[in-house]
């Protein structure tokens, strides 16, 4: 439970500084203290994350973080090559599977995804193709609106992506992305987690 402000974040109950969205949900804090902003350099942790920031769009991203497990399970725990090898059954089994969100677009986007995660072997891999977008520069935010919703980098790698067979990856489901796997970070200035990934060096304050 949040205890009291302090500017733009939000103090815990264990003393350390949280943007609002991460103080409260234990789930979120979790997510928050342990996974989100640190850097993803996997083929196989890449295209999951790829695929659960798809499936959010137009939904909470609590209510995917509760369904993981459930999307683990019933996509073969995001293996690509697996789901590459979907049919017009599977997708109609996971239709009827009530632990994801059995939207057919995603469902198929989902599929698409690994068949386009694979062939981008061929010319490097999924890793080096999306991380050849890290901007020069990260965004300082002090408050949750100084935060960008897209970037011109996430608005290029949506366009290189779509280009290589990728569907539900719009610039801003792309900059949601890049924060959740280190490429930016957004972490607000004076979280306990700002700096973190290891990926960007915090001037001198």
């Amino acid at each position: 439970m949040a205890a009291e402000t302090a500017g733009s974040v939000i103090i815990g109950d264990d003393g350390l500084a949280r943007p609002a969205w991460a103080a409260s949900d234990p789930l979120l804090r979790e997510y928050y203290d342990q996974e989100w902003g640190l850097p993803v350099t996997d083929e196989h942790g890449l295209y999951e994350r790829i695929c659960l920031e798809g499936f959010q769009a137009g939904l909470s991203w609590a209510t995917i973080l509760r369904k993981r497990p459930a999307f683990r399970t019933a996509f073969e725990g995001f293996n690509p090559d697996a789901v590459a090898l979907f049919t017009a059954a599977d997708v109609e089994r996971l239709l009827q599977d009530p632990g994801i969100v059995r939207n057919r677009m995603k469902i198929l986007a989902t599929i698409k995804n690994a068949r386009a995660t694979v062939a981008l072997r061929k010319e490097g891999g999924l890793v080096d193709f999306v991380w050849q977008f890290r901007p020069v520069a990260t965004p300082r935010p002090v408050v949750h609106t100084d935060i960008p919703t897209q970037s011109e980098e996430s608005v290029a790698l949506s366009k290189a992506l779509r280009k290589k067979g990728f569907s539900f990856v719009g610039p801003t489901t792309m900059f949601a992305l890049m924060e959740a796997i280190g490429m930016v970070d957004t972490h607000l200035l004076d979280s306990h987690r700002r700096g973190s990934s290891g990926v960007w060096q915090e001037p001198a304050r």
